[in-house]
């Protein structure tokens, strides 16, 4: 896993700033019910994403949180009063606290899955009855855009996907979260282009490529050998999905609210506009 603290001062740059942020927040805010009541950002890192969740809903009250102090710093200064140091899998606050809790681009960070399976705990405890979990899924896959570069790097060794949308679906049913509907975004400013994928494996942003890897620099030549190096391919695709906490009116009757789960929205081509 990436050193956030080290990461913190470039992340922005390097992921799609302000564009990517507003599309996240856009296709998160479509998932979730209108009106007033509490928000948790889980993992909230430079709180980009929480500060432009905030200002699309100004009911909501919201607050986020991350593990990593530079990140939490940036956070903080961005929402003053509202970003919290914390674990996920150990978040402190009561049960039953927020309207919504989201978690963009955080389960597919760890190795073990019982660390997912906290997470996932986690976030439906402090829902209350009615509220919505919304994350991304899936996200190694979003960056699959049929490029050359992918061409190239397909046959490398990949970790499972600990965020795979059936298995996220499936922890969130143990807490018992019903599906409550999916969207789509992109990823604005994130494709890739040959010359920064081989920067990427130098760092160890892929995983299963350590940069003293002799593989590392097989795919680096590989990549070099590619036309148009600085040229950006296509954008990733990111998917959210979305799961409600139900309400229970009477001993042993679940009341389902009147809200309709959200169908599988699209935001990518309102994304793609600066």
């Amino acid at each position: 896993m990436l050193d956030y603290d080290k990461e913190a001062d470039a992340y922005d740059a390097s992921r799609g700033g302000e564009a990517r942020a507003q599309a996240a927040a856009a296709a998160v805010l479509g998932l979730i019910p209108d009106g007033p009541g509490r928000l948790l950002d889980l993992a909230c890192g430079t709180g980009i994403v929480t500060r432009e969740i905030a200002a699309g809903r100004p009911a909501l009250r919201v607050t986020g949180a991350d593990l990593a102090p530079a990140m939490t710093r940036m956070a903080t200064a961005r929402l003053p009063g509202k970003v919290v140091r914390a674990d996920s899998r150990r978040l402190p606050f009561p049960a039953a606290t927020f309207d919504a809790v989201t978690s963009i681009w955080l389960l597919h960070l760890p190795d073990d899955p019982d660390d997912v399976r906290a997470v996932v705990a986690e976030c439906a405890r402090v829902l209350r009855p009615g509220g919505v979990y919304v994350t991304t899924v899936d996200k190694a896959a979003a960056h699959d855009v049929g490029s050359d570069i992918d061409a190239v790097l397909a046959d490398r060794p990949v970790r499972p996907a600990e965020d795979a949308a059936g298995k996220v679906t499936a922890y969130a049913a143990r807490h018992g979260l019903t599906p409550a509907g999916r969207a789509v975004f992109r990823g604005v400013g994130q494709g890739r282009s040959p010359r920064g994928a081989i920067a990427d494996l130098r760092r160890g942003w892929f995983t299963r490529l350590p940069p003293d890897d002799p593989r590392t620099e097989c795919y680096a030549a590989r990549l070099a050998g590619l036309p148009d190096q600085d040229r950006p391919r296509p954008d990733p695709l990111f998917t959210l999905c979305a799961f409600r906490k139900p309400v229970v009116d009477r001993p042993g009757h679940l009341f389902r609210p009147a809200y309709r789960p959200a169908a599988v929205r699209d935001t990518s081509r309102r994304a793609a506009r600066p």
